[in-house]
């Protein structure tokens, strides 16, 4: 039984944050249900879904990953008839999460105050900009906003050279992980209290919290860290190097890897007392990267990898994709999973990182993106006894 078996999911999300929390839900056994609209559906259904490279009968990218193992029905909240049977499914159901912009919720009469009077066991969520509370709350914000007002922006990048945002979408990812994290333990409180609650996840709350010790110790010295590159402001050597084939990491953290990587290197010259020690290392850390990275540059990645890790000294290829998403151990980690496309065919994507050891191998199986309003029928028929004239008839009416 996969560990959030038994628990349900009403997923009013859309675009990326909203999705990945009920992603994360849905890949841990929630029964999760995308709710769209009629018509149209959820606009990220829309991205790529046209860019023949990156699509499956139109669906694109964005979609075929984020919304696997979920259900889809479709239904015009903005109707009262629609609003009556969400209300009837929130009777049935666990959790509501949402990423709607400020406001959007409480006018649809879908926000907290509206679904605990329905439900008082409901655990609701949103996911905003700015959260619910605060001067910005109505701010409008998407992964890059979260980025440059939460402050990392500002560290990322060359030293002297424009801040820049984070590859990978972290004001988004970041928003959508708390967000699951939340409604998880929201729902252990219930098991206590025997209510739910609201979850007030904040993308921007999210960047800030992921500031961690650096945050600290701008308060202690009330210096303001700028970027420095790959480089560390305490450890050297720690950062990239150039080699014939591309580029790795040494992360010289502590005395007694310097040593180790004074046995491998053959630069005589920075085998010193001095550099034996951090404060030394750090005063002539130009020099030390430079002789460094002139040495590593007259070896490959793996011959230099290689006997970096004989030595014990952390190190690491900077891998692109097709590196990272081939590498053994993450295909042993089933970190690369084959998801189903409605139409039959399959398509590769990124696992589940949670791996519980009460886990079965059958529950890293993973269903396909649903049609727009596949289950609908599915749904109401058997969670709201809908019967076959019923849903005709709400079908006539656009309901559904």
């Amino acid at each position: 039984m996969r560990a959030l078996h038994g628990i349900r999911v009403l997923d009013l999300t859309h675009m990326l944050s909203g999705p990945y929390a009920g992603m994360m839900l849905a890949d841990l056994g929630a029964e999760t249900i995308k709710v769209e609209p009629p018509g149209t559906g959820e606009g990220t259904r829309a991205l790529l879904a046209t860019d023949a490279k990156n699509s499956i009968d139109g669906m694109g990218a964005y979609f075929l990953t984020l919304n696997r193992n979920k259900k889809s029905i479709t239904l015009n909240l903005k109707s009262e008839v629609g609003l009556a049977l969400f209300y009837d499914l929130v009777r049935a159901s666990d959790v509501v999460l949402y990423n709607f912009s400020a406001g959007v919720a409480d006018r649809l009469r879908v926000s907290r105050r509206h679904l605990g009077e329905v439900n008082p066991r409901i655990v609701t969520c949103s996911i905003t900009g700015f959260g619910e509370t605060g001067p910005n709350k109505d701010w409008v914000s998407f992964d890059m906003v979260a980025q440059g007002t939460g402050g990392g922006m500002s560290i990322t990048g060359l030293e002297g050279g424009e801040p820049l945002r984070a590859g990978i979408p972290i004001g988004d990812l970041g928003g959508g992980m708390m967000g699951a994290i939340g409604i998880l333990a929201a729902l252990q409180a219930r098991v206590t209290t025997g209510v739910g609650q609201h979850v007030d996840i904040s993308m921007h709350d999210a960047q800030v919290s992921l500031l961690n010790y650096m945050a600290t110790m701008y308060f202690l010295s009330g210096e303001v860290p700028g970027p420095l590159g790959n480089g560390h402001f305490v450890h050297v050597p720690y950062g990239t190097f150039r080699v014939k084939d591309g580029h790795i990491i040494v992360a010289v953290i502590g005395d007694g890897f310097w040593k180790s990587l004074m046995a491998i290197a053959e630069t005589p010259e920075l085998d010193t007392d001095e550099n034996a020690v951090q404060p030394g290392r750090w005063a002539n850390r130009k020099a030390i990267f430079d002789a460094l990275g002139a040495r590593f540059l007259t070896g490959t990645r793996d011959e230099w990898l290689a006997r970096l890790r004989d030595a014990r000294v952390p190190c690491a290829p900077v891998n692109d994709f097709a590196q990272a998403l081939n590498d053994p151990h993450v295909l042993a980690r089933n970190m690369v999973v084959d998801v189903p496309h409605p139409s039959g065919v399959t398509f590769k994507t990124t696992g589940n990182p949670i791996k519980l050891s009460g886990a079965r191998p059958e529950d890293e199986v993973f269903t396909a993106p649903p049609l727009l309003g596949h289950d609908t029928n599915d749904v109401l028929s058997a969670l709201l006894g809908k019967t076959p004239t019923e849903l005709a008839t709400l079908r006539t009416q656009g309901v559904i």
